[in-house]
């Protein structure tokens, strides 16, 4: 092991791990006037943010993806901004409710600042969270997290069945009870991912698709770049590992494959059917402006496996049409499974790393859209590129 006490919490009460021994990385490399400051790997939200962030701050970036960009967990995320709703018992959760509080704070400057960027309208919603139950089990299930919440002193309110069927009138009239989270938000993850890349390279980043990194290389006490898979190097200052899924093949981290399987649906009608995020057991229905609704997501502890099931699909439908029952009037545009970077406490790996020069951006679970713009800040205050 690189230490005895592997994990770290910094102020943000972020972990962070040393995971390279420094004799793992033997080999050195040339530098070259054409060498970037950084090499990101990874082109999912958490990558196209930190590239944008860096790049900003007049630093010479460049990302590589091993597919496309955002073709990832990104793309088959929900955009739910939802810490209050995703609060979790016991101390690591208490820790990531805090950092998901502290970014969503974040969220409404990091997007018109996005918009401004790269020149899109922002896709950003305020309209809130209902979680709804469905029978008497759920309903008791339902007092005790809106207990829960209310004693970390949330914004949250409990809604008799008449009381939410007002503000969202698509809701079965077999609705037992639901809690309010006015205060969430969402995000459509396609357009923050396009945004990304576009405001990242008209900030000068570079970014490359098709790029697989199979390891990390260093020379002299620090890493100093990355070995392709094709058997190739690239020579950086610094690298950032924001590789999702595939991270731990880069180091001794903690993280593996979570299955995730989402359905797109479309209201040919146009928006309408819900303002609100619908939280239900085994599911959540999330609305986007232009008539779209994300029904997701499985969990699922199966590998790098990314295939589509019908199983998954049927249950995702049933659960969400006996809460909403026009649900099945909508067509299904997209159906897709994505992997999530899930580690043992579901706390996100961000910081710096066993060498000087190496930072990690990894291991955000079910709350990288969330924690985006945060995690940039933390990446670039890693590098020394703090804002100052």
């Amino acid at each position: 092991m690189a230490t005895s006490e592997p994990w770290r919490i910094d102020a943000t009460g972020v972990r962070t791990r040393d995971v390279l021994e420094r004799d793992d990385c033997p080999a050195k490399l040339m530098a070259s006037a054409e060498t970037p400051d950084v090499l990101v790997v990874g082109g999912g939200v958490i990558g196209l943010a930190a590239a944008w962030r860096l790049a900003q701050r007049g630093l010479r970036v460049t990302l590589l993806e091993r597919r496309e960009l955002g073709g990832g967990a990104s793309r088959v995320a929900a955009g739910m901004l939802a810490p209050a709703a995703e609060a979790e018992f016991g101390a690591a959760g208490k820790r990531l409710l805090q950092l998901g509080l502290e970014s969503a704070r974040k969220w409404p400057a990091f997007a018109a600042e996005l918009a401004e960027a790269s020149g899109s309208p922002s896709r950003l919603r305020a309209e809130g969270t209902l979680m709804v139950a469905r029978d008497r089990d759920e309903a008791e299930a339902l007092e005790r997290e809106l207990a829960f919440r209310q004693d970390l002193g949330l914004e949250v309110a409990r809604l008799r069945p008449s009381e939410a069927r007002q503000l969202e009138p698509a809701l079965a009239p077999t609705l037992r009870l639901a809690v309010s989270l006015p205060g969430e938000q969402s995000v459509d993850p396609r357009w923050l991912t396009e945004a990304l890349a576009v405001a990242a390279r008209r900030a000068g980043a570079v970014l490359r698709e098709g790029v697989a990194v199979s390891g990390l290389r260093c020379a002299s006490e620090r890493v100093a770049g990355v070995t392709l898979a094709d058997g190739s190097s690239l020579a950086a200052g610094s690298v950032v590992v924001a590789a999702g899924a595939w991270s731990a093949a880069l180091g001794e981290v903690a993280v593996r494959p979570v299955k995730g399987q989402i359905m797109l649906l479309r209201d040919p009608a146009g928006p309408g059917l819900l303002k609100r995020v619908v939280r239900f057991e085994g599911g959540y229905l999330v609305p986007r402006a232009d008539g779209r609704y994300a029904l997701g997501a499985t969990v699922e502890e199966r590998g790098f496996d990314e295939t589509v099931t019908a199983g998954a699909l049927h249950g995702l439908l049933r659960h969400a049409s006996e809460l909403v029952p026009a649900v099945l009037e909508l067509e299904v545009e997209e159906v897709a499974a994505g992997l999530r970077p899930g580690t043992p406490d579901n706390m996100p790996v961000v910081g710096p790393g066993a060498f000087e020069g190496l930072v990690w951006a990894t291991g955000h679970y079910r709350n990288g859209i969330l924690l985006t713009p945060v995690t940039a800040e933390l990446v670039a205050a890693a590098l020394g590129q703090d804002g100052r």
